[in-house]
């Protein structure tokens, strides 16, 4: 389908969750007789339908199967999944299904005096996604453009394209399911910064979750950029069909050949947008001004720095950005320092492929892990982590595993199993007792369950902040 005139369209909006109340309300406004379909029916959705439909949007709660007649579109939120009984009714009656991000891409508006829309610098992968838009948002203020971290972070991509003050360039955050529903989508650059296993239930293999994540790089014009480190994400720029001209720019932590971004002697360092690149390179910053300097977290520097340079950005303007930017909670905070050992919150770390690059970043760690295993499994992660670990403390669900793990490849390793039962503050309270009793001067605690929380706790979130209690509450009886 081209670009259709909304005027009277009958489309379908599949969930009744954020970016799907964000898509009936655009295209509502946009003349569309909207009907949303979602197939819960609790208190929650009945309030959020009430508002959608006193603007003359029509609600089907408890329905999420059926395609309403006459429906020539269907904008879908994320996490439906492809197999979904609605598509297949679609896919049946001719009937297309976009996402949101394919939705906002197709509406955005050209630029004043430009003719062009504002151009997307892309960035997706396993784990990472949020800091380094966070940050290349923050090397595209330091360079005086008016820009926003949006996508599946921050702003909506939907209301971004719509805002009343046009952005200059967007630093955009996609997930597997979003790009598995853009088939249009045609970034100024993207970076893919790694792979691992993650949501395979949706996408029903690797092979077609890794396919989605390659959907970022088709039409690029100035750069796909690519994680050095992972021959994955290379192969994906293999695959795809980019604009004439558009290079291959890749990442890593060692010295960069020419037309790679890397550091030297504890230099950010790029050897792609210079001139004559087999001789020259630009310093972009130094380690320590990325917070926090990390490895994994360097690595999201440099691409985020790749993807404001492929867009004419300056060396200064990196550096600065960099220094600007702050992380957002639980992504390898330090929470304090008690008797000599150092906390560090990473409950953001929900899978393994996330807790390793934690892990790689400190040592001696008293290591927190557990929770909602979604599947996953740990003998990489343990044997990886190994020499590092002084001891280990467990929780949640799926603690075994881990303990299996950890009993295979690191046998020697102490470990205190939390009790089970118990939940939010009282739990966290005596996780990180063991783990102050285990730690000695100079080592790290480190949360970084590579588990989802909810077994536990509401969400990531309360669950670090709670750690952070817990470590405060220690410091304040001295112990």
């Amino acid at each position: 389908m081209t670009n259709p005139d909304f005027k009277n369209l009958p489309v379908v909006v599949a969930g009744l969750g954020v970016s799907g109340i964000s898509a009936a309300r655009v295209l509502n406004g946009l003349g569309a007789s909207v009907t949303v379909v979602d197939g819960g029916s609790g208190e929650g959705l009945k309030a959020r339908a009430a508002e959608l439909e006193a603007l003359g949007v029509a609600v089907r709660l408890g329905d999420g199967a059926s395609l309403p007649e006459g429906t020539r579109l269907i904008v879908t939120s994320p996490g439906w999944a492809p197999d979904s009984p609605l598509f297949a009714a679609a896919e049946a009656a001719g009937v297309p299904v976009w996402g949101d991000v394919e939705l906002a891409w197709r509406l955005r508006k050209p630029l004043p005096g430009t003719g062009e829309p504002a151009p997307w610098l892309a960035v997706t992968g396993t784990n990472g996604k949020t800091t380094t838009v966070q940050m290349l948002a923050s090397i595209l203020t330091a360079a005086g453009k008016r820009t926003a971290a949006v996508g599946n972070v921050g702003v909506s991509v939907l209301d971004a394209v719509l805002a009343e003050e046009p952005y200059d360039v967007l630093a955009v955050e996609l997930s597997s399911y979003q790009l598995h529903w853009a088939p249009s989508l045609r970034p100024y650059s993207a970076a893919v910064l790694n792979l691992a296993p993650d949501h395979l239930d949706w996408h029903g293999s690797m092979e077609a979750y890794a396919a989605d994540k390659g959907r970022i790089y088709e039409g690029n014009v100035v750069a796909c950029v690519y994680n050095l480190a992972d021959p994955a994400t290379e192969a994906l720029v293999r695959e795809a069909d980019v604009e004439e001209g558009c290079r291959a720019i890749g990442f890593g932590l060692g010295a960069p050949s020419p037309s790679n971004f890397g550091v030297v002697d504890g230099l950010l360092v790029d050897r792609a947008f210079v001139e004559d690149r087999t001789k020259n390179a630009a310093e972009l910053g130094a380690v320590e001004d990325v917070n926090p300097p990390a490895p994994h977290n360097i690595a999201n520097a440099l691409a985020a720095a790749a993807l404001a340079r492929a867009y004419g950005v300056e060396p200064k303007a990196v550096r600065e950005g960099l220094r600007a930017f702050r992380p957002d909670a639980h992504r390898i905070a330090e929470v304090g320092v008690v008797r000599e050992v150092t906390y560090i919150d990473d409950s953001k770390a929900t899978n393994t492929h996330a807790a390793a690059a934690s892990l790689a970043a400190y040592r001696p760690i008293v290591w927190i892990a557990g929770g909602l295993a979604k599947g996953a499994t740990f003998d990489d992660l343990v044997q990886g982590a190994a020499e590092r670990l002084r001891a280990v403390v467990l929780i949640g669900q799926d603690r075994a595993l881990i303990r299996e793990a950890l009993e295979r490849h690191a046998p020697d390793v102490p470990v205190i199993e939390a009790a089970e039962g118990q939940t939010g503050a009282v739990a966290m309270t005596e996780v990180v007792r063991a783990a102050a009793s285990l730690a000695r001067s100079g080592d790290t605690v480190l949360l970084a369950p590579a588990c989802a929380s909810m077994d536990m706790f509401t969400n990531y979130g309360e669950r670090g902040d709670l750690f952070a209690a817990a470590v405060r509450a220690l410091a304040n009886l001295g112990e």
